[in-house]
């Protein structure tokens, strides 16, 4: 299928210009005049790029840029074109969550360069909530008979296509569990759409789930992008009422219909659940549907925590740095017998997620020696001191205000140990980097200041 980019600009000679050129090429090419076109064609069918003049006469471009930024369904890169570029401006695009920025007028090698590459950039790094292309089948690493009972019966499940619902604590690997059962299923080359419950709290759940009809214009939800493929659900037993109520006809009727909509729309998507609650026990205080419960639990799967198996730390330890330096081009450092021994004691109250995270840490901001025991225990340190200098007043918060402000301090800190290094620290904590941006911004923080 053709690259499908949508081309903003007010001056005809421009788009005629640059969509012949890009036909050319091979790619397939749609037209907007004005914000208000852009608005339109983007909720019709969502394009691969978006190339957005800053300078039209209805809506300027870093303004379109912010809102199709904090449109959760929204991935196509963005590369703003202007004649009346400069420093300031690029980088205030940048910040917002453009990928580029193309001086006007336009250089022509420059232009299919960029294209060309900022594709091949968002298909290396497609987002987990929507990822397209086959994921690789890797089960879940470790020799200890928790995980090779895991691991079977994983594989069980990848040739069925019931509902499954795992259980464990945060970061113990769910999603990774999810993403292997469909690797290895017959639906592996439909695309596989993870989905944190916390991102339908805004009030557009429904919207986000279940996609709208506004007349012509179309916006689909997470249901229909997992068309023929796999749709993951983590956290489920935060899911609010009225979305349990919808999932809850979905699975039992096998059709929704879009909101606004009157078109039934068929099921044809897996449906994997994760939790780390007592279900039962919300059951018994009213905040989950017990039938909707029994729809989720036909295949219970229990993911142990990471010092439950605590012997698999050194393997992780290896398949962590090997998986980071090929995907992230970090440099290889390997952990001392010292260093693993201690981490092989350790509690990892963030399981396998933290353990990660330690990798990262070790290898972007370390030396290029092997890794040993004095640093890890500064790792360590430096990690526990993050939750333990909390405000325990902060308990007392709303949910989203609390992480807001744990989220702040995090950023902080990572900021300052990386040197105001937005790039490090993006790789640090796993975040691609202009989302880190929107997200530095949101939380009002200072990159220079922060890292100071």
């Amino acid at each position: 299928m053709k690259p499908y980019i949508l081309v903003v600009d007010d001056e005809p000679d421009i788009c005629t210009l640059v969509k012949d050129i890009l036909e050319d090429e091979g790619y397939a090419v749609a037209i907007a005049e004005n914000g208000e076109a852009a608005r339109h064609l983007v909720r019709q069918k969502t394009p691969d790029m978006i190339l957005l003049d800053i300078w039209m006469p209805d809506i300027d471009g870093i303004t379109l840029l912010k809102e199709f930024s904090s449109d959760l369904t929204m991935t196509a890169p963005v590369i703003m074109m202007s004649g009346h570029g400069n420093v300031e401006t690029a980088v205030e695009a940048t910040r917002l969550g453009a990928k580029d920025f193309i001086e006007k007028p336009l250089s022509l090698a420059k232009l299919l360069h960029t294209v060309e590459h900022t594709l091949m950039e968002a298909k290396q790094n497609t987002p987990n909530n929507l990822q397209c292309v086959p994921l690789q089948p890797v089960p879940p690493v470790g020799k200890t008979v928790q995980i090779q009972l895991l691991r079977e019966q994983l594989e069980k499940l990848a040739h069925h296509s019931g509902t499954v619902l795992f259980y464990g604590e945060p970061g113990s690997g769910k999603t990774f569990s999810a993403e292997y059962i469909h690797a290895r299923s017959a639906r592996q080359n439909g695309p596989f759409i993870g989905v944190h419950t916390r991102q339908f709290h805004d009030g557009q759940g429904d919207v986000l789930l279940f996609g709208k009809e506004e007349g012509a214009d179309i916006q689909s939800g997470f249901l229909e992008q997992a068309q023929g493929g796999t749709l993951f659900l983590d956290d489920v037993a935060e899911l609010d009422a009225d979305i349990q109520d919808s999932l809850f006809a979905v699975l039992s009727t096998g059709k929704w219909v879009r909101m606004n909509g009157s078109q039934p729309l068929t099921l044809d998507a897996r449906i994997i659940t994760a939790t780390h609650y007592d279900l039962e026990q919300e059951i018994r205080a009213g905040r989950f549907r017990e039938d909707l419960y029994h729809l989720l639990n036909v295949v219970p799967v229990h993911v142990p925590a990471l010092r439950e198996h605590v012997e698999d730390v050194t393997e992780l330890l290896v398949y962590y740095v090997n998986l980071l330096v090929d995907k992230e081009a970090l440099p290889y450092r390997n952990f001392t017998v010292a260093a693993q021994n201690r981490l092989r004691h350790y509690e990892w109250p963030g399981n396998i997620r933290e353990l990660e995270g330690l990798v990262r840490r070790l290898l972007v901001l370390g030396l290029e020696t092997d890794i040993g025991l004095d640093e890890v225990e500064a790792a360590l340190g430096a990690g526990a001191a993050s939750f333990g200098n909390m405000d325990p007043a902060n308990f007392d918060l709303p949910l989203r205000q609390a992480r807001e402000q744990f989220e702040k301090a995090y950023l902080e800190y990572h900021l300052q140990q990386a040197g105001g290094s937005v790039g490090k620290v993006a790789r640090l904590v796993g975040m691609e980097r202009t989302n880190l941006y929107r997200k530095l911004r949101t939380l009002g923080i200072d990159t220079r200041r922060a890292g100071r």
